[in-house]
């Protein structure tokens, strides 16, 4: 078998070859890719299936902008500060720190599986071809259900931040809106999805770099009482708080409240891996590019955003105690900046801030709908689901799988009958607990990718993106994501804590993935994939023919300017 080394020229190429597809690389111009939008086959159960397959039609830009605003999402901005009142602004400041490093680990374990392999919901197949069937079955079912799970949270989090301004209208008018509108968006080609994305990941990318600056200049004495409070907070009241006892204890409940809240809030790269299926141009260079910023983005959006939270705002304000008090955490009111700008008597900046959150977790919500019609049309092509959802519009969007996604949005009306902070609490704990196995089963994935790839002599310094310091950093990774999947729920075997609801809403997720493993295992008896058997080749002459094909068109074009260049790396 030969590698693929990459290079920016045709002619240093090389195509990947199987029995099964053979191809001629002197005929790329008159090879199908999946931007053609023709007739594909999958097969299932000894079926030939005729349908549409979705489209690689989002650019390098929509891939950029999508990646850096992907790391962004509402809880940074608002549920934050939950974390900041049970632990305070060290424990916050840690706890975000140690996350981070864990979330980075794992991004340099899928930015390598993806960009050497960019399909289809990559590391949910990858779990099944380096792993053990019954191993991706519960991988994707538990994907499916987090990010599912997260669009009715977005959803009541918009409804929440509106309160900020009025509070005399009927929440499903707003919540009714945000789901026409998320179906509209994924109905249509994913280019729509891409533009509007880009757009609002502007806004979201805009509102984190003023709130950084908002936070130094304010510090420094920018602000009308003129007020240099630097790290005040730090001392008065000081760097850890209590939490539900006193003492050494209460400080470490508070850290771990705070490790709780940061396994919620930081997103990781698995909304950049779903998408990368359909990445246009060159995508394994777009992917692996997108990947290589990662680290960046998590120092500048969390650790700063962390520290910039404990610098503004005390864990004992009587305002943020008040609001979480009364269980409005998805009130704008919640928000630490907003909070902070009322307390130092500036005003306008919390109307636009507040405003910005309503377009970030708007995004965020739209991201979810499209990861979860995407993983679930992922698990249709690999016969995991019925394969009816596989079927795909001319446009290239999986119709069926978008109508699911929407039924997950309508959940989000059990609002109405209950309190905004109770039903955020519920998604909460449940996304957090199936966030953090997600994270776990990823880096568990790359052990088995690193194991085939060296069984079968794969020279990974030829990939796009070779992650650091493998296996160590993957297995840090699976180290910390079992503490925490196992953790995140301890304060319920707690003395007179016990509460069956709690219980489930934190371990649902292991429970459910444990459920699914050993009930595929036993009905479908797989077998453990070894390391030599693994498939790491299907799919790679298909993106291949891709990118010989999209360059081939751009030499043809003959719009390689200094000016086209030049906008091109800024993009």
């Amino acid at each position: 078998m030969s590698f693929f080394n990459s290079s920016e020229k045709n002619e240093k190429r090389t195509t990947f070859i199987t029995q099964e597809d053979p191809i001629d690389a002197h005929t790329t111009g008159e090879i199908e890719t999946t931007e053609l939008k023709e007739s594909r086959h999958i097969i299932n159960d000894g079926h030939s299936i005729n349908h549409e397959t979705t489209h690689r039609s989002l650019s390098s830009r929509n891939m950029n902008f999508i990646a850096i605003g992907g790391t962004i999402g509402t809880a940074l901005f608002v549920s934050i500060s939950g974390g900041l009142a049970k632990g305070g602004p060290l424990s916050l400041l840690l706890a975000y720190t140690i996350w981070t490093s864990v979330i980075f680990a794992v991004a340099t374990c899928m930015g390598e599986m993806v960009s050497y392999l960019p399909i289809g919901s990559p590391f949910v197949q990858m779990a099944g071809r380096c792993v053990d069937d019954a191993y991706e079955f519960a991988v994707g079912f538990t994907y499916w259900i987090m990010v599912s799970t997260y669009i009715p949270f977005e959803i009541t989090s918009v409804n929440g931040m509106i309160h900020f301004w009025r509070d005399d209208y009927s929440p499903a008018i707003v919540i009714c809106l945000q789901i026409f509108i998320y179906t509209c968006l994924n109905c249509l080609s994913v280019k729509y999805y891409g533009a509007s994305e880009f757009y609002l990941s502007i806004g979201k990318i805009l509102l984190a770099f003023m709130l950084m600056m908002f936070t130094f200049v304010t510090m420094c004495g920018g602000n009308p009482k003129h007020d240099a409070f630097g790290f005040r907070y730090w001392r008065n009241p000081g760097p850890m708080a209590e939490y539900l006892s006193t003492g050494s204890m209460g400080r470490f409940h508070g850290f771990m409240a705070c490790m709780n809240f940061s396994c919620f809030t930081i997103a990781g790269p698995d909304s950049l891996s779903m998408i990368a299926g359909e990445c246009g141009e060159e995508t394994r260079k777009v992917v692996a590019r997108c990947f290589k910023t990662v680290v960046f983005r998590l120092v500048a959006f969390y650790i700063i955003g962390a520290l910039s939270v404990g610098i503004l705002l005390a864990y004992n304000d009587p305002t943020l105690l008040t609001l979480r008090a009364s269980g409005q955490t998805g009130n704008g009111v919640y928000s630490p900046y907003v909070i902070a700008m009322n307390n130092l008597g500036i005003k306008g900046l919390p109307q636009l801030v507040n405003a910005l959150c309503v377009t970030s977790a708007f995004s965020a919500g739209n991201s979810f709908v499209f990861c979860s019609s995407r993983s679930l049309y992922g698990l249709a092509l690999r016969g995991h689901a019925p394969k009816a959802l596989a079927y795909c519009t001319k446009r290239g969007v999986p119709i069926y799988c978008v109508g699911i996604a929407f039924m997950w949005a309508a959940l989000s009306l059990l609002q109405l009958g209950s309190s905004t902070g109770q039903v955020l609490d519920w998604l909460i704990n449940l996304c957090t607990g199936a966030q953090t196995l997600t994270f776990f089963f990823m880096a568990c994935t790359y052990i088995g990718f690193w194991r085939a790839c060296n069984a079968q002599n794969i020279d990974r310094s030829q990939f796009r993106y070779r992650a650091w310091g493998q296996p160590y950093t993957a297995i840090y990774a699976i180290i910390m994501g079992a503490i925490m999947v196992v953790a995140s729920g301890y304060t319920v075997f707690l003395p007179g804590n016990w509460n069956v609801g709690d219980f489930f809403t934190y371990y649902l997720s292991p429970i459910l993935a444990l459920f699914l493993f050993i009930c595929y295992k036993l009905i479908r008896n797989t077998k453990f994939v070894k390391p030599e058997e693994a498939d790491l080749i299907t799919g790679l002459a298909e993106i291949e023919e891709h990118e010989l094909k999209w360059l081939a068109e751009q030499e043809s074009k003959q719009t390689d300017t200094k000016a086209s260049k030049i906008i091109s790396w800024i993009l």
